[in-house]
């Protein structure tokens, strides 16, 4: 008896004792802080994910910077990491969690425009915030949705700008396109086949390729038999790398131009001395040669142990323009904690923004009007590579 009337008292006691623990921390969310999540939507495993992880890191560099800051508006900003794995089905089984989360103010993703477009369909149900660092994928801005915002450039500017270099900078005449199949690696590929042939080159051949493949003998023949003076791939850089690497095994001697999917050190690690000589077009660029972007890269290494991708600057620029309009949507509802209407409305609404690799002035559809592309080459085969030029995205979107 004295056995059963002692456990009975230990369980009360410890009853009591979680009671006064969830009243403690009931008064601690009352009188304190209140959470606001913030995700990111990347590929973080399969073989797109060293650029997943890096925009990953990027974001979340940015946002534990700002704890502090949103503390004193008694939020308490949490990082919510997301795996797409840069497959659509994925990306909305993901985005439908994400809304559920009533916590959840913003995302920062995602990085495939097959993956942002069925994702931002299920956000704007719920006026879910998206601010991209990689989308450039034409439909991810021309569906008019308010809560869908990018940082980056679009494919109507950097395959046309592909083909602009091809023509006036390399000089070439004739063309061998490659893509993927996917809605941004076909989407890009068609944008650089149409410009070329308006400006007087000649496409000597269309193919496509699955994501996926490593053997691409067959296309490659193709390619041989025509002898282009240009190979534009649209696709990322797992296949993009393989391209490069049997083309050099083939002794094919066009040039090769991709998009800002082979914007990678795996592109090197593939390719290896093949990668010599390639060029690529990107949003993005080797942030260490301004200061700025030089003691940014400082920070990221010492926090991460290793050099940061192109990619991941951008994913901390996209992060702090959500949390920016986040802050004002706090600022505009009297320090209270914003409805997500209120966030798609202040994001949107977000103009001069200075980040460290781009600045950031969204129009009326979500596109950044001061967004930069580059053309950049692999000189050597070292990771970042050389930018050779760079180009004004409204100089193509007038």
């Amino acid at each position: 008896m004295k056995k059963k009337t002692f456990i009975f008292g230990l369980i009360a006691t410890m009853t009591v004792s979680s009671m006064l623990g969830a009243c403690g921390k009931a008064d601690s969310a009352s009188s304190g802080s209140q959470v606001v999540k913030i995700a990111t939507c990347t590929p973080l495993s399969g073989s797109q994910a060293a650029i997943g992880e890096s925009i990953k890191n990027g974001a979340q560099m940015a946002l534990e910077e700002r704890v502090e800051e949103f503390k004193k508006l008694n939020i308490d900003l949490k990082l919510a990491a997301q795996d797409d794995q840069a497959d659509p089905k994925l990306g909305v089984s993901i985005a439908q969690k994400l809304i559920v989360d009533k916590d959840v103010l913003g995302v920062v993703g995602h990085f495939n425009s097959g993956v942002a477009i069925p994702a931002s369909e299920i956000y704007k149900k719920e006026n879910l915030s998206m601010v991209s660092p990689a989308n450039t994928g034409v439909a991810v801005t021309e569906r008019g949705l308010e809560s869908v915002n990018r940082i980056c450039t679009r494919d109507d500017v950097q395959g046309p700008a592909a083909a602009d270099f091809a023509l006036k900078n390399l000089g070439a005449r004739t063309a061998f396109v490659i893509h993927d199949k996917t809605t941004y690696g076909q989407g890009v590929a068609d944008e650089f086949k149409k410009t070329f042939e308006t400006n007087g080159g000649n496409i000597v051949g269309y193919e496509g390729i699955t994501a996926g493949e490593s053997d691409f003998n067959g296309v490659l023949n193709k390619v041989s038999s025509v002898k282009p003076d240009v190979v534009y791939f649209g696709g990322i850089y797992p296949e993009g790398s393989l391209i490069i690497k049997q083309m050099k095994e083939k002794n094919i001697e066009a040039k090769f131009i991709g998009p800002d999917g082979m914007d990678s050190s795996e592109v090197v690690k593939i390719a290896g001395e093949s990668a010599v000589g390639v060029y690529y077009t990107s949003m993005s660029a080797d942030v260490t040669v301004t200061d700025a972007g030089k003691e940014w890269a400082k920070k990221y290494e010492a926090k991460l142990g290793k050099a940061p991708e192109n990619w991941s600057i951008y994913g901390y620029d996209a992060m702090n323009v959500m949390l920016d309009g986040i802050k004002k949507a706090i600022e505009d509802n009297d320090g209270k904690k914003p409805s997500r209407e209120q966030v798609v409305k202040s994001v949107r609404a977000i103009k001069g923004f200075e980040g460290v690799a781009t600045k950031v002035t969204f129009n009326s559809k979500g596109d950044n009007e001061d967004a930069v592309m580059y053309v950049c080459q692999f000189k050597e085969a070292k990771y970042p590579s050389t930018v050779v030029k760079s180009i004004k995205a409204k100089d193509y979107l007038k």
